[in-house]
């Protein structure tokens, strides 16, 4: 099934809209901007989508929703919810819909206000631990995800010698992507002396190792491989996707420095028929710096424990010896609460050629990665060109 699916379907149109700000819409009505933006990418019409795939942190019936809102009637529904990496595990089963016949367009969309809406951060903890009880956790009322993330990076740094430079060497990188993109939110100077005298958050995580807080809305459609020669944009074949959760709570994670993207990574190069090193430029979910450490290490860009001498002295900022997260990622870019489906819209973009200053002269084969929870659901991807096929 796995060989059959490779590079069946296709990703043909992307949009996004509210991205930083949504200037007073709600996040319905920007997931609508970024769906109406991309199904006009893709050379489609309202009529042609009978497939969708969403989530939300907010609603657990959120699914239902955006049917109505959008006035669908589509044949195929996955509301499926892992968090972060959600958009990018939606890959897989609205392939095996298109290979099914039950299908013929599938949206993949998400919005979000979490910078503008008037609920805070207290609050939707609260209303995390209602929709989702964490019962070895929530008793200590943890700030988290923050403090989540702070534990496995100094696990990180005890285990490996990996140092607050080399993780704040991360926030650098991106911010000097998200200079080069003019949607980016946060584009002025960062320096590594800036990342480690900023606020802290949860020790060793400073604000600037933390993702940005904002709004935005992302929307994809995707269509089976000989559909999309004949459409308008150049299409990004799907390879290889797998999808892996070893837990839920931090608490439960058998090894603080090894996640379920060593499975996810390794089941989609399988199904590429690509490796790390094939790769031209790696989409990571950058939610925090140490979280680039670790799938580098876990997708196989460098072995377990390296990975902070692997983005040392620049080498995942422009110019550096691996592309990583070339729109400035979740921490300059964008991040409204999940951040995957802007790993996927960066990589199509890539793609296709249409980056403008951050653009990649060799752009053919893309990973992205996804990350859900506490480092707790993981999605891998492989997109490529007709000629990787």
């Amino acid at each position: 099934m796995k060989a059959s699916l490779r590079g069946s379907a296709a990703i043909v149109g992307v949009g996004h809209a509210g991205m930083g700000e949504a200037h007073g819409y709600t996040e319905m009505e920007i997931l609508a901007q970024a769906a109406n933006a991309a199904v006009a990418d893709a050379g489609l019409q309202w009529r042609d989508i009978d497939g969708i795939c969403t989530a939300s942190v907010s609603s657990p019936m959120w699914v239902m929703s955006v049917i109505e809102y959008l006035g669908l009637k589509p044949g195929f529904i996955d509301g499926t919810m892992l968090g972060g990496s959600s958009f990018i595990a939606h890959l897989m089963p609205a392939m095996l819909a298109l290979e099914a016949g039950l299908c013929q367009a599938v949206l993949i969309c998400y919005g979000s206000t979490q910078r503008s809406a008037v609920m805070g951060r207290a609050q939707i903890n609260a209303a995390r631990r209602r929709l989702d009880p964490q019962p070895f956790e929530d008793p200590y009322q943890l700030f988290n995800p923050v403090s989540s993330y702070a534990l496995a990076a100094t696990r990180h740094m005890h285990q490996y010698g990996t140092t607050r430079e080399q993780l704040a060497e991360v926030a650098v990188a991106a911010r000097r992507w998200a200079q080069l993109n003019p949607e980016a939110f946060m584009r002025g100077p960062l320096s590594v002396d800036d990342v480690l005298a900023a606020r802290m958050v949860s020790d060793p995580l400073t604000v600037r190792d933390c993702c940005l807080v904002t709004d935005g809305a992302g929307a994809l459609v995707l269509v089976r491989a000989d559909r999309a020669r004949t459409l308008p944009q150049k299409p990004a074949y799907v390879l290889g996707q797998a999808t892996a959760s070893w837990h839920r709570q931090i608490s439960a994670m058998p090894d603080l420095c090894v996640t379920a993207a060593t499975e996810s990574g390794r089941k989609a190069f399988e199904m590429a028929g690509y490796g790390p090193a094939d790769m031209d430029q790696v989409q990571l979910y950058d939610a925090f710096t140490l979280n680039v450490l670790l799938f580098l290490e876990d997708l196989g860009f460098c072995a377990k424990g390296e990975g902070g001498d692997f983005v040392s002295g620049g080498g995942i900022a422009p110019g550096g010896h691996t592309v990583v997260n070339t729109n400035g990622g979740g921490l300059s870019c964008v991040h409204p609460g999940m951040y995957g489906i802007f790993l996927l819209i960066e990589a199509v973009r890539q793609l296709r050629g249409q980056c403008g200053a951050r653009q990649q002269a060799q752009a053919n084969l893309a990973v992205v990665h996804g990350n859900g929870g506490t480092l707790s659901s993981q999605a891998t991807a492989v997109l490529g060109v007709a000629d990787t096929l």
